[in-house]
């Protein structure tokens, strides 16, 4: 049988914006990995190793730790058409990818009638802006992205990997 074409689904019969019912789904375990990445100047690059990630604001890591878990809990207060979700884990991880990339990876999970998406790529970017402002004293040529969605699992598909 022909699968039907997918459609956007924060739109009503009538094309306007709507948030989505999930009442009739069921509560299932869900998750979400997603990440974003922060490419900094050589020169930059070499003077954040070189202190071991700390700025005059403090020590970098640990702020955009702080700030990613915050974003993720507060998500349906930024994106417009998500639910207010019980987070039951959010673990956000930053390393170095290479001498000028730092990789903010975020992972989410609840158990709920719809899934953590947007709260792992509300967590991972608010990291790296976080990042972001930390550093910008360094360098306006800083440059986030991409910020992109590894996987997710539960709900009517699975998809990348966790």
């Amino acid at each position: 049988m022909p699968r039907s074409p997918r459609k956007l689904t924060h739109i009503d019969q009538s094309g306007r914006p709507a948030m989505v019912d999930v009442s009739a789904k069921d509560v299932t375990a869900r998750e979400a990995r997603a990440e974003c990445r922060v490419r900094f100047p050589a020169d930059v690059a070499a003077q954040l190793h070189k202190s071991g990630l700390r700025s005059a604001k403090g020590g970098i890591v640990d702020t955009a730790v702080i700030a990613g878990t915050m974003a993720v809990k507060r998500t349906h207060e930024l994106i417009p058409f998500c639910h207010p979700l019980p987070i039951d884990g959010c673990r956000i991880g930053i390393d170095w990818d290479g001498d000028n990339v730092l990789k903010i990876e975020c992972s989410v999970r609840t158990t709920g009638r719809t899934g953590v998406e947007m709260e792992a790529l509300t967590g991972a970017t608010i990291a790296a802006l976080t990042v972001y402002d930390m550093c910008k004293a360094l360098s306006h040529r800083i440059v986030l992205g991409p910020a992109k969605l590894l996987g997710k699992r539960g709900g009517r598909r699975d998809v990348g990997r966790l």
